[in-house]
């Protein structure tokens, strides 16, 4: 099994992409092959690692993808790596609001059984970071915390209090870093400006970050230390399986070909329809929708490839405007019988040939509003095949992309909304509920995502909500017409392969009509 180490800290803030990614570099440097990790749904610090390694970012997010897939999606990521480093997310312990360890780094620690290293802003203190270290590795005898990594510290006299102190503690420090401006990763509206938009400055800040690490932290004993993680059970997570697991739910059907409704028989209970789910949702009553939309169809289900062997073109948003996106995303799409093309909306004037279906996801389109719109033939384009019944799936970037407006600049108008930006961040986990049939979704299926914007549509929902849901408070969001599926709630394929398979399926029935 793959070597490992999970990087935490007490608090945002104190160092751990800086640490984590300069480790990624210094020991991609050295030769091995470095497989990067991060807990949460965060998108952009995988980008970092992505650049230091030069392999995929992959998430472990326990809360949308479920905690039993975490060691198989992590040994998928690692798979023929010698290394793999887990940045964790906000402090050790901090999860999902109200929900325990759940989506921790301890609990993504502990799922992996691999050593942590604590990294401490030691700048404003000395012998007090003995008590801190004490209580990090005391809170909870599963999390085993294998080392310290003090950051941000100022003298060797500095340096020799903060030793002394840790001594006490029986916890070894694995590393001293200075402080060093020219490592910092410049911030803006929702965290680190994305590679994609900086990429010769990147490249220079983690070439500074693996320098850093690489001089102050004793990178043989981290190698050994994550050479003693015990070995996982169980096998890599695998997107074809995936598709053909109970969890990949109900195939797409086209609305021509639904069956007919029948009665209920004895004991059944139907899945409340459309109506009856957003009254559900919007009154907190996400029972209501039934489970009858999450049952697995097995060799019933319909598949994506044609009788003439042709895999439909799903084309996905990618460049600087729309840098969000999960590994496991286009690897299911794959696996489901898409050919994956990526296009740059910034850039690119016609879709990818042959397109069948479009995937736009996160970003900041709010940053290139003018640039996009001045990309009048492309957004032309895209409102043609929506119209026309493609599939398409849009979250947050992607929703803002299809409405009428972002910030006064027309964009594709597929929506009946206008976005703007607010000073208000809407930011967390979301239990959510298809309150109609969707190409991601059958009406009544639940699912786990993010919220994560400081923009707003008006209206926030149309007349066929996209989903119901009840943190921080009921409501219905997001919109669905003909193919599309727009809300700002970001979900995991992985931890929801049906909306994978469902999505390719659609679009190679769009796509057999001719």
């Amino acid at each position: 099994m793959v070597a490992r180490l999970v990087v935490a800290a007490p608090a945002s803030g104190s160092g751990k992409t800086t640490v984590a990614t300069g480790l990624m570099a210094a020991f991609t440097a050295a030769g091995l092959a470095v497989s990067p990790h991060k807990v949460g749904p965060d998108y952009i610090d995988p980008g970092y690692h992505a650049l230091a390694t030069g392999r995929p970012g992959r998430n472990l997010d326990a809360y949308m993808c479920g905690t039993e897939l975490i060691a198989p999606l992590f040994a998928h990521g690692a798979r023929g790596c010698d290394l793999a480093v887990v940045e964790g997310v906000m402090g050790l312990y901090d999860g999902a609001a109200g929900a325990g360890e759940l989506a921790s780094t301890a609990q993504v620690a502990k799922l992996l059984r691999a050593p942590v290293v604590l990294v401490v802003d030691a700048s404003s203190q000395s012998r007090s970071v003995a008590a801190l270290v004490h209580g990090f590795a005391s809170w909870d005898p599963e999390v085993r915390l294998g080392g310290v990594i003090l950051n941000k510290v100022a003298t060797d006299r500095h340096e020799a209090l903060l030793r002394d102190a840790l001594e006490e503690s029986g916890v070894p420090v694995l590393g001293v870093l200075r402080r060093a401006p020219g490592v910092a990763t410049p911030s803006r509206h929702l965290g680190l400006v994305p590679v994609a938009e900086r990429r010769t400055e990147a490249v220079g800040a983690v070439a500074a970050q693996a320098g850093q690490v690489r001089a102050g932290c004793d990178l043989q004993a981290l190698l050994a230390l994550a050479h003693s993680a015990p070995p996982l059970a169980g096998d890599p997570w695998d997107p074809a399986a995936a598709l053909g697991s109970p969890a990949a739910g109900a195939p797409y059907r086209r609305p021509a070909e639904a069956p007919g409704k029948r009665p209920a028989g004895p004991g059944e209970r139907r899945p409340a329809g459309p109506g009856g789910l957003r009254r559900a949702a919007e009154s907190g009553d996400l029972r209501a929708a039934g489970s009858g939309a999450l049952r697995a169809v097995g060799a019933d289900a319909l598949r994506a490839v044609g009788s003439d062997g042709r895999r439909p073109v799903v084309a996905v948003a990618g460049g600087a405007a729309f840098t969000f996106s999960y590994a496991e995303h286009a690897e299911l799409l794959r696996a489901a019988g898409a050919d994956v093309v990526a296009f740059d909306p910034l850039r690119d004037e016609e879709l990818p040939d042959g397109t069948a279906g479009l995937v736009i996801g996160g970003g900041f389109p709010e940053v290139y509003a003018p640039e996009l719109s001045a990309n009048s033939r492309l957004r032309k384009t895209v409102a043609e095949l929506a119209r026309a019944g493609a599939p398409v799936a849009a979250e947050c970037a992607g929703l803002l992309y299809l409405a009428r407006s972002l910030d006064g600049k027309p964009m594709c108008g597929v929506l009946d909304a206008d976005a703007r930006m607010t000073e208000r961040l809407t930011l967390g986990y979301r239990d959510a509920v298809a309150v109609g049939d969707s190409v991601l979704a059958p009406a009544g299926t639940r699912m786990r995502g993010h919220e994560f914007h400081r923009t707003v549509t008006e209206p926030g929902a149309g007349a066929a909500p996209a989903w119901g849901l009840r943190q921080p408070e009921p409501r219905v969001e997001g919109f669905v017409q003909d193919g599309v599926h727009a809300s700002y709630v970001h979900t995991h394929w992985a931890g929801a392969p049906g909306a994978a398979r469902r999505f390719t399926e659609g679009c190679a029935a769009w796509d057999a009509r001719g």
